[in-house]
């Protein structure tokens, strides 16, 4: 609650700020808040290159990771800054945002006027905010009339990422969607010498899935031996609804509208879906039968407790992104597991949560990721696209990516790069240095059919049969969301971190309750999310499709 009303607070200054300075991007020659970009601003370029040595500052998220590299000074950041002089005579400083808490931190620097030139985040809802008070500047025009200038970017994200966003009404772009190279969300892993051990076949099913784990807790003496009491035969961590999305989704009828998916889908961890509600009952049941980590809804984001369990061997099986245990190198949760139980231990990925069809329905968005915008005190628009041109490059999004050979890769003998352990600046804080690459999310090498191949060795120390396996099970029964454009829904805007923290709590006072009180603590919780602005916001996006698709049920196909 503290954080919301420090929020409101510092929203309500940057009005009173704007209002008494007027849009910062005015009498710069570069445009305005309004997104008019001169149309002969390119010629200020000589071969792609300013006169004058532009700077711009970029956020870099810092992840905090022990032993890692300086997210604003290593290998990385040296080459581009040092490529963005040589070819567009622009200066780059980097500006780190704790990755855990990142809506908060660019709430403060928005409020403040002191956001880097260029942002990325996850929380359109926050963009939405900020633009809503003239403090983001539109897009709209500055893509379009220096489109020229911008071959990579235009060539990337293309027509739908770049109008991803785009206002169907006004043509305002106040974001532009980062792309998806590889669409796969969330996987469950099961330790298999676990498995081995008591001589269990993976499970394929709900039910074959709840008797393993009843067969984990059962033998904890005989898996973890004096550390029996540490065992936690399943593991969802505090963000329930997306660590157990592909369960929840198991729940929801696999035939559901567009229409319905999307009234009822203000963000990505379901609550409000028809089915959510059975689903964490189930793992309600699980919870008061001692299957799940007890303490669950204590570690929030950024805590590493968790990660730390399944590194010492106590995590039976866990939900989480499609590649998650074999992320980070020598620092993976599969390596440390290796070093500290012996050889044979490994998560595997498993698909055991059939839907209503027998299927295994997974809901995937389009192929959008992370949302760059510029706050409305970035006075160098084109210097900033310019950055997101280069960004694009796939020579720049390879090198990024898989580093220096010898270094950071080798090269196969069938041309598959293998990603090796780095140390010092050049180690990647972040899986194929997506925080860099922030308008990329996933391998995308310059061949094609070379980054196929080299998927499975992308992941320093680890089989590449882990990988191929989980990737073929994300992509598995997957369903892409498609793009609703209705316009701004304006009861969103300001609500997604409040709704966000009530979601979560839904989720976590639910899971733990007693059996007896679980429908009472869901319907309470339910309750106060929808009358918080939840409900709200699904009569407004009702409206808002009807307004925009007739009775349609389902989007129009293209």
């Amino acid at each position: 609650m503290k954080k919301r009303l420090l929020s409101l607070l510092l929203a309500s200054s940057m009005v009173v700020s704007l209002a008494a300075c007027g849009k910062s991007g005015e009498g710069n020659g570069q445009g305005t808040a309004t997104g008019s970009a001169p149309a002969d601003a390119a010629t200020e370029l000589v071969d792609g290159k300013f006169a004058d040595t532009r700077t711009i500052t970029v956020e870099v998220y810092d992840r905090g990771n022990d032993g890692g590299s300086d997210p604003t000074n290593n290998m990385y950041t040296k080459y581009i800054h040092d490529q963005m002089l040589e070819q567009h005579n622009v200066d780059v400083q980097f500006v780190k945002v704790p990755r855990w808490t990142e809506v908060d931190e660019i709430n403060n620097l928005l409020a403040a006027q002191t956001a880097p030139d260029v942002c990325v985040t996850y929380s359109y809802a926050t963009i939405q905010t900020y633009a809503d008070m003239g403090g983001v500047l539109d897009l709209s025009s500055y893509v379009e009339d220096y489109k020229d200038v911008l071959p990579n970017l235009w060539d990337w994200l293309g027509e739908s990422n770049i109008y991803w966003d785009k206002d169907p009404e006004s043509g305002s772009i106040w974001a532009l969607e980062a792309r998806l190279a590889n669409q796969n969300r969330i996987c469950t892993f099961i330790r298999k010498d676990w498995l081995d051990t008591l001589g269990l076949e993976e499970p394929t099913t709900k039910d074959e899935f709840y008797n393993v784990l009843c067969q984990f807790r059962d033998n904890a003496d005989k898996l973890l031996g004096a550390d029996a009491d540490k065992m936690v035969p399943y593991s969802v961590s505090y963000d329930v609804g997306w660590r157990a999305a592909t369960l929840i989704e198991s729940f929801m009828d696999p035939a559901i509208t567009e229409k319905e998916y999307y009234v009822n889908g203000f963000d990505d961890r379901k609550l409000t879906e028809n089915g959510t509600k059975d689903a964490i009952k189930l793992l309600n049941k699980w919870y008061n039968e001692g299957l799940m980590w007890d303490d669950f809804a204590v570690y929030g984001s950024g805590d590493t407790t968790e990660d730390d369990m399944m590194k010492a061997g106590y995590v039976g099986a866990f939900t989480h992104n499609w590649d998650y245990p074999y992320r980070n190198g020598e620092d993976s949760i599969e390596a440390n597991l290796k070093r500290l139980v012996g050889e044979d231990a490994s998560y595997v990925a498993i698909d055991p949560f059939e839907d209503s069809n027998g299927t295994h329905t997974k809901w995937i968005a389009g192929p959008i990721d992370r949302k760059i915008f510029f706050p409305v005190t970035n006075d160098e628009p084109l210097a900033s696209l310019l950055y997101l041109d280069f960004i694009s490059d796939p020579e720049t999004i390879q090198y990024l990516q898989i580093g220096d050979e010898n270094v950071t890769h080798t090269v196969a003998d069938n041309g598959a790069i293998q990603i090796q352990a780095a140390t010092g600046d050049a180690i990647q804080n972040s899986g194929m240095n997506i925080d860099y690459t922030i308008t990329c999310n996933g391998l995308h090498l310059v061949d094609p059919e070379i980054t196929e191949l080299s998927l499975a060795y992308s992941y320093a120390g680890v089989d590449p049969n882990l990988i191929l396996r989980a990737d073929e099970i994300a992509k598995t029964d997957t369903r892409e969301l498609g793009n609703v454009q209705v316009g701004a829904i304006e009861s969103e805007a300001g609500f997604g971190e409040a709704l966000s923290s009530k979601r979560d709590q839904v989720y976590d006072k639910a899971l733990s309750a007693s059996e007896a009180d679980f429908d009472s603590v869901w319907d309470a919780g339910m309750q106060d999310y929808l009358a918080s602005g939840g409900q709200t916001i699904m009569d407004e996006r009702k409206t808002a499709w009807e307004n925009a698709y007739g009775d349609a049920e389902n989007l129009p196909e293209k």
